[in-house]
């Protein structure tokens, strides 16, 4: 016999029914959180549970799928074993939300139970909508809420970014002006992303072909501040951007592989409206096509037609500042304008759970260059030296290469080096952000 009772935060089942689940799993966050035993029977008697795998299979379903909002973090699991049979205890913490729902019924009575006792209940129509609307009320996102799962937090990247932008900045009040801990006072899931440190990978894969069964090229631009993983993905992909030149014609025309500029708009908004709750954000390359995957689908109150209207609802307010006091990003919209005057709505590809935003590669550029899954190709503008070049290219690969790096890897003095620098400097192709110690370079054209 089971030693605990069910009560308003334990709940018994004998076997995994998932709407059933579901449906415990949504009251209990809309309520005070609790316990879900799976394979104990009403009397307590314990009949376990025989295809663990299945079942686990099934809750990542649930909550990956059809819970809004998602509430990965909230959820946990664990095998107990009691008179030699497996019991999965499933446990939901209060939700962070005032408001879930089970998707198929949305925010409606059948889609919002909470628990009373022993029992769910359904919520009244008033109750839901008090509910719901101090989800939209609240001035905190999801992220702001969530505690970090790594230690070493640090801001060093971030603080050298803000300064370069101008911001004086205050070191005792830097963590609350931009909202990086909770209200228990521990650093919470923005300040992890945008910590110089963390666990988090941005990954960037070169596919064979124009599907996933052979990758070329896997490489992660993560495991550290969120701001350069950014800048380092934008310049892998400038590194990628083959030009074709014509020079038969005057002004010359520069035919791009891709429209650089959408391609940025396209994964600033992967960046700042990606639910990280969910995973992250992934960067693709085919031999035909880019692929730039946000996940969570579109975020509350927004629709399809605004979106396409240019009307911008950020899912992540507090990265969404940094972006936009880092100058990266504006909360105005246009990034969607751009993408769609330049490929059309059809680049959108856009679910419950997920954004993907397809950009074709130009079909002329393509035809002119055989190998586009090579390394940097005819991408340079032709106006600069070879020594010029050379450093241009290590840049766009690596962003902290210093100038004794280059000189090493280009077989050059460090003073001819030293001259290479300071003149693409002078022509603004480069730009140094930080200090010479903790500093790193931005390729600009």
């Amino acid at each position: 016999m089971f030693e605990l009772f069910e009560s308003e935060q334990i709940e018994f089942k004998s076997i995994f029914k998932s709407d059933s689940v579901a449906k415990e799993i949504v009251a209990f966050l809309n309520t005070r959180g609790g316990s879900i035993f799976i394979g104990i029977n009403d009397d307590r008697s314990i009949c376990g549970v025989n295809n663990i795998d299945g079942v686990l299979k099934m809750l990542s379903d649930i909550i990956m799928t059809q819970i809004e909002p998602v509430p990965n973090n909230l959820i946990s699991s664990n095998v107990i074993f009691a008179e030699g049979k497996s019991i999965l205890k499933i446990d939901v913490s209060k939700g962070f939300h005032p408001l879930y729902c089970l998707k198929r019924y949305g925010f409606s009575q059948n889609g919002c139970p909470i628990r009373i006792g022993t029992t769910c209940r359904e919520l009244s129509v008033e109750e839901i909508n008090i509910r719901y609307k101090k989800r939209f009320e609240s001035s905190n996102d999801y992220m702001l809420q969530i505690k970090s799962g790594y230690g070493d937090i640090s801001f060093n990247t971030l603080k050298i970014a803000l300064s370069n932008k101008g911001f004086h900045l205050n070191d005792l009040a830097f963590d609350s002006n931009y909202h990086l801990k909770t209200e228990t006072g521990e650093y919470n899931q923005l300040a992890e992303l945008l910590s110089d440190k963390n666990m988090i990978p941005i990954i960037f894969v070169k596919f064979r072909g124009l599907d996933k069964s052979s990758i070329s090229e896997r490489t992660d631009y993560g495991r550290g501040s969120l701001i350069n993983a950014y800048y380092n993905i934008k310049n892998r992909l400038l590194s990628e951007n083959i030009c074709m030149i014509d020079t038969t014609v005057r002004p010359r025309i520069d035919t791009y592989l891709y429209d650089m500029d959408a391609v940025n708009e396209a994964l600033i908004n992967a960046f700042v409206h990606n639910d990280w709750n969910i995973t992250e954000p992934l960067v693709c390359m085919f031999s035909d096509r880019l692929e730039i995957i946000s996940h969570g689908g579109l975020p509350y109150k927004q629709t399809k037609e605004n979106f396409f209207k240019g009307i911008s609802i950020p899912r992540n307010n507090g990265l969404m500042r940094v972006f936009q006091d880092l100058e990266i990003t504006e909360q105005t919209g246009h990034g969607n304008l751009k993408i769609i005057k330049t490929y059309g709505e059809d680049a959108f590809d856009i679910t419950d759970t997920y954004i993907n935003v397809v950009i074709p590669f130009n079909k002329d550029v393509m035809l002119n260059h055989g190998n586009i899954n090579g390394n940097i190709n005819g991408n340079i503008n032709d106006n600069l030296s070879k020594n010029e070049k050379g450093v241009i290219e290590l840049l766009l690969l690596n962003p902290k290469t210093t100038l004794d790096e280059a000189a090493q890897k280009l077989k050059l003095s460090k003073r001819t080096m030293s001259r290479t620098f300071a003149s693409l400097q002078e022509k603004e192709y480069i730009r140094r952000n930080g200090t010479n110690k903790n500093g790193y370079w931005e390729v600009l054209k």
